[in-house]
């Protein structure tokens, strides 16, 4: 079942130098690469709950993509699928304890999947 919290947030950019400087200056948001994560500034807001990443822009990934936590990609995708849904990334490895994925809905909207944990303890 999924569990249908929205987790993370990435929004495309041309420039992450420049939108860090944008996004921190106009919401107080913090933004810094982490560790194995190199040209992916992630930033947490000043609630430090909300968060997600500056990720690079590219022809298919030109808008914010929201990510809902689900307890298994798999059924999710296979659900997506039977709906007339189209995936747009299989399944992927965050860490050894948590992936990713992405679908589009016949509006053309994308969402991203999350399942796992961040940290690995």
């Amino acid at each position: 079942m999924a569990h249908g919290d929205i987790t993370h947030i990435d929004i495309p950019v041309s420039d992450t130098a420049r939108a860090t400087e944008f996004y921190g200056a106009v919401f107080g948001w913090q933004i810094a690469e982490m560790p194995g994560f190199e040209g992916y500034p992630m930033w947490q807001a000043p609630n430090k709950i909300s968060g997600g990443g500056l990720a690079p822009r590219s022809d298919d990934f030109t808008t914010p993509r929201s990510y809902v936590e689900v307890d298994s990609i798999e059924e999710t995708l296979a659900t997506v699928r039977e709906l007339g849904g189209r995936v747009v990334t299989e399944k992927s490895e965050i860490s050894p304890t948590s992936w990713w994925a992405a679908f589009e809905d016949a509006d053309g909207n994308q969402i991203g999947l999350y399942e796992g944990t961040t940290g690995a303890g």
